[in-house]
């Protein structure tokens, strides 16, 4: 099994970190990011499962799936036994443009 983050999803991260430490500081950012590779690493070992984005699934598209934190969501696919990052996002952000976006580029 392998984790995979995507481009789109390394600059989400890279943007998430700036804005945290800009805004929140070093303990905050750190924080954040333990609960991201921790939530990732329990959906790549099979031990937590997330739900189908509600827009790909409307029109039968079931394999992205969302997964939380306590101030972020994360979405991905597994494909085989790999686990592949497209988007990571704040809880208020409107994430549905950007991901439908990245999708088409992939």
């Amino acid at each position: 099994m392998s984790l995979v983050i995507l481009p789109g999803a390394q600059d989400d991260l890279l943007s998430l970190q700036e804005y945290m430490l800009d805004h929140w500081g070093e303990a905050s950012w750190l924080k954040a990011e333990d609960e991201i590779f921790a939530k990732l690493a329990k959906v790549d070992a099979g031990l937590f499962n997330g739900t189908p984005v509600q827009v790909l699934a409307a029109v039968g598209i079931a394999d992205y799936q969302n997964v939380y934190t306590s101030h972020h969501k994360l979405v991905y696919r597994r494909v085989a036994n790999d686990t592949y990052v497209y988007l990571v996002a704040g809880h208020r952000q409107d994430f549905t443009a950007l991901l439908i976006k990245r999708l088409l580029k992939v």
